[in-house]
This record gives structure tokens, C-alpha cells and sequence, in this order.
């Protein structure tokens, strides 16, 4: 029978695995799309991983949320470069856990204690697995949770897109090639809005698209424009600056946000480097895929006191996807996390 010394320091080890499993969770960003890995979607390329750049060395982060169904050479894991680089729960985490808990076997009783202490040691190893998954499932319950809209019944303010104003964060609908409704056009309807079910790519021929001074003027406006509008929570402005399919991932996050009684503002973006990782078209469709490292000023507060409940990293990597119809205007398409 264990003695109450050794209770007190098995229960000491188990919450020292338990607090080092809670600080080795990735911390979510909350500017937009900075929660998931990648959402949107590229056309047919978006289960391919988007060409590395200088800005962007390392693989993108795969589109885990899209409305575009892989084809038949996506459908295999083996085939797909970015399917590689997703995170993992598990691997060499779990080895530090299973030599943690030797360490805490040794400080213990340790193997001196013979029969007992190896019997201790895996009372100890079953436990921490117990633990392990039973986070494991918390984490990504309290993830569905944050993907998913509001609950029935809770109050959604101006997060409807009724009301509020149609134009951009200047008031103007973003000037330029910016204004207009992207959800309205052909754009939109070709990559289909929120509640149509996924779209299915068909066998498509790409063709070079060429990208100039004036198409990475109009990048460098929408991400300042996407990312003001967020923090403002403006839906009708990012239901301008992007396709329907983004505008909707963009509100479910809004609509979290509300539930969880936090808004997520956003000011200071200033792009930093930035370069082209891929461009081309599909049938009257013009993509681009940017890579973009920017400054950003991302503090996320309690609705109703001010407080600051969580402040975002200073710099951000990203690639972003624009379409538009040939020789229209651009709009966002996908958000994918770059390194």
C-alpha cells in the first residue's frame, strides 16, 4: 500500500504532466483566420501546397476548411505534400511525457523499490495516458466549439450584416479596384456561398497569369482592408473584400467571439515583405497566391469591461489567395499560416 508521502508526490507528478500538457498547446491567433491552418479555397489547387517563397520558405499550412472537394489524385494523403505538415497530437510530446513520468518514478520510489516501484511506475504511465486523452478530446471539442456559430438564442448584434453600412474601412467601399460586392458577382457565384454544400473541382486546364505593380497595390489594400473590417466586426465590408465562402468562415468566428463574451480588435497592419507564390486561371477565373509578412497590433478584450483577455504575436506570415474574374477585380479566396 502506498504510503501518503507517495500519494502526495504521484498526484504532484501527475499535475506537473497535466500543466506542461495545457502550455505545450499551440496558442490560437485571433485575427482573421488565424485560428485554423488554412481556410478558403484555390481552385483546383486547393489541396496542393502553394510554392514557397522568400517571404514564406516553409511549407503552408494545408486548407483544412474549404466548400472544394479534392479530386480523384487528392482523395490519397500520399499525394498531397502539405498532408505532412499537419499538426499531430502525440509523437515526440508524448515521448517527453513517457520520460517525465520516469523521472518522476525515480524521484519517487524509483526502480530501488523493486516490484513495487515498477508496478508504481506503470500505475503512474497508465494515469498520464488517461490524462492525455481526456485533454486531447477537451481540446478538440472546445475546438468545434469555437468553429462552430453562436448558440440558438444568443444575442448576435450587427453580426447579421443587416443594417451597418456596405462600404470599405474608409467608407468608400476601399476605392478603386476594391469596391463592389464580391458576393454578388460571377466570382462569387462560380465558388459558391455559404449553405450550397462543397463544390466539387473538375479537370481544369491552368493557364500563366501575369501579376503586376498594380495587382500587389490591390493585395496590400485588401489586407488592410480585410483585417480593419474584422476588427471592427463589419460584415458587409469583408462580404465585399472576399468571396462568399471566406465571409462566411469570418462571420462563425465573429459570432464565437460574441458567445465567449470577447472582441478581437485589430489596428496597426503595416506590410513588412511580401512576394508571389503562384498565379494562374482556371476557365474565366484569375488566381493569385501571395505570401505576405506583416506588422500587426491584434489584442483581443472582454466586451463588457475593456479588459485585455489575450494579445497576439507582433508579426504574422501568411499566404493569401486572391481570385477575380479575368481582368476584374480581387477578392479573398484563402488564408493559409506560413512559417
Amino acid at each position: 500500500m502506498l504510503t501518503t508521502p507517495t500519494r502526495r508526490k504521484r498526484a504532484a507528478t501527475i499535475l506537473t504532466l497535466a500543466a506542461t500538457l495545457a502550455l505545450a498547446a499551440p496558442l490560437a491567433e485571433a485575427r482573421p483566420g488565424g485560428s485554423s491552418g488554412g481556410m478558403g479555397s484555390r481552385g483546383s489547387r486547393t489541396h496542393d501546397a502553394p510554392s514557397a517563397t522568400t517571404t514564406a520558405p516553409s511549407t503552408a499550412a494545408p486548407i483544412q476548411r474549404t466548400q472544394t472537394q479534392p479530386g480523384p489524385a487528392m482523395g490519397n494523403p500520399g499525394m498531397n505534400p502539405a498532408a505532412a505538415q499537419r499538426p499531430r497530437f502525440g509523437g515526440g510530446f508524448m515521448a517527453g511525457l513517457l520520460g517525465a513520468g520516469l523521472l518522476g518514478a525515480l524521484l519517487g520510489s524509483g526502480f530501488s523499490g523493486g516490484l513495487g516501484g515498477i508496478a508504481s511506475f506503470i500505475g503512474l504511465l497508465l494515469q498520464v495516458g488517461l490524462l492525455v486523452l481526456i485533454v486531447s478530446f477537451a481540446v478538440r471539442w472546445f475546438r468545434r466549439r469555437q468553429a462552430s456559430p453562436a448558440a440558438a438564442g444568443h444575442a448576435r448584434s450587427d453580426l447579421s450584416g443587416n443594417g451597418a453600412n456596405g462600404t470599405g474601412a474608409n467608407g468608400t467601399g476601399m476605392g478603386g479596384g476594391l469596391g463592389g460586392n464580391a458576393g454578388r458577382g460571377p466570382v462569387g457565384g462560380a465558388l459558391g456561398g455559404m449553405g450550397r454544400g462543397p463544390a466539387p473541382v473538375q479537370p481544369v486546364q491552368a493557364r500563366p497569369v501575369q501579376i503586376g505593380p498594380g495587382d500587389f497595390e490591390s493585395f496590400e489594400i485588401a489586407l488592410n482592408g480585410v483585417q480593419d473590417a474584422y476588427g471592427r466586426e463589419d460584415v458587409p465590408a469583408l462580404r465585399n473584400l472576399a468571396t462568399p465562402e471566406m465571409a462566411g468562415y469570418f462571420v462563425e468566428e465573429l459570432r464565437a467571439n460574441e458567445a465567449k463574451g470577447v472582441v478581437n480588435r485589430i489596428s496597426d497592419v503595416k506590410l513588412l515583405q511580401g512576394d508571389l507564390s503562384e498565379s494562374w486561371g482556371e476557365g474565366n477565373a484569375e488566381y493569385a497566391t501571395v505570401a505576405m509578412r506583416y506588422a500587426i497590433k491584434d489584442v483581443t478584450l472582454d466586451r463588457r469591461t475593456n479588459r485585455v483577455v489575450e494579445t497576439g504575436a507582433p508579426e504574422a506570415v501568411e499566404l493569401w489567395t486572391f481570385v477575380r474574374e479575368r481582368g476584374g477585380r480581387w477578392v479573398l479566396s484563402a488564408i493559409q499560416q506560413g512559417h
